[in-house]
C-alpha cells in the first residue's frame, strides 16, 4: 500500500514538473522583454527541476542513484539562480534603453 502511494506521489511530481516546464516555455514565447522572459525561465527552471528530480527519487527509491540525483538537484538549485542573475545584469548593462522597458534600480 505504501509503495503505491509513493509511486502515485512520484508520478504526480513528474507530471507537475513537466507542466511547470511547459508553462515556462510558454512564458518565453509570450513575454515581450528579455528580463521578463529570463524571469519566467528561471522560476520555471527552479520549480520544474525540484518537482522532476524529487519525483524520480520517489519512483526509484533511496539508493546510490537517488543520492547522485540529490547532488545534481543541489548543484542545479545553487547555480541556476546565479546564472539567471548574471544574465539579467548583463542585459541591464548592454541595453541602453532598458529603462523604457522596465524599472531598473541603480547601484
Amino acid at each position: 500500500m505504501a509503495h503505491n502511494i509513493v509511486t502515485v506521489l512520484g508520478l504526480a511530481l513528474l507530471v507537475f514538473g513537466v507542466f511547470v516546464f511547459f508553462s515556462a516555455v510558454l512564458g518565453l514565447y509570450r513575454f515581450d522583454y528579455a528580463l521578463n522572459r529570463m524571469h519566467a525561465a528561471a522560476v520555471g527552471d527552479a520549480l520544474g527541476i525540484f518537482c522532476v528530480l524529487m519525483g524520480l527519487i520517489l519512483l526509484h527509491g533511496w539508493s546510490l542513484s537517488a543520492a547522485k540525483t540529490t547532488l545534481v538537484f543541489l548543484f542545479l538549485w545553487l547555480t541556476s539562480p546565479v546564472a539567471s542573475h548574471l544574465i539579467a545584469e548583463m542585459e541591464v548593462v548592454t541595453i541602453s534603453n532598458i529603462k523604457k522597458e522596465c524599472e531598473v534600480e541603480e547601484r
